[in-house]
């Protein structure tokens, strides 16, 4: 088999006349596209940003509205935090006794400018001095069993 015939990515065309180009539309009446450019006369659809809302019923009462609301939603009081493993901690901080958050932030744990909370998944085998925003109570209770130290600080204004 000689190297012309092997088929790959880089080799595949069309066959000739197999795609024929798109139409373009608004290009002279020769074109029996032009002037509308096949969208008709009148009417919103014929228009420039014609696109309806989403959700849009034709006038009828949309069914997001249609249905009732129930329930309570916190969304704008709520706390949204950057959560680290205290596998993590261990896999990442072997020879260090202190850990806080730029530390995390500088071994790519976390990212951005939101707190930080530590969860219990994993374990510890050597005591840390661990400083972060919160703690869940699992990861209090194997830090402190570990021998270590949980330090809750102040989000940054």
């Amino acid at each position: 088999m000689s190297e012309k015939n092997i088929v790959s990515l880089t080799n595949l065309r069309p066959t000739p006349g197999s795609r024929r180009r798109g139409v373009r539309l608004g290009m002279g009446e020769g074109s029996t596209t032009g002037q509308t450019a096949t969208r008709g006369q009148k009417g919103q659809r014929s228009r420039s940003g014609d696109g309806k809302m989403s959700g849009f019923e034709g006038g009828q009462t949309p069914l997001l509205r249609r249905i009732p609301k129930r329930g309570f939603t916190n969304g704008p009081f709520r706390k949204l935090y950057q959560v680290v493993s205290l596998d993590a901690i261990q896999r990442t901080f072997r020879n260090q006794k202190e850990v806080n958050v730029e530390a995390l932030r500088i071994h790519g744990l976390v990212k951005g400018r939101l707190p930080v909370k530590v969860l219990g998944d994993g374990s510890l085998n050597s005591a840390f001095k661990i400083s972060a925003h919160a703690f869940s109570g699992s990861a209090r209770e194997k830090i402190q069993k570990a021998g270590g130290e949980a330090v809750v600080i102040a989000k940054a204004k």
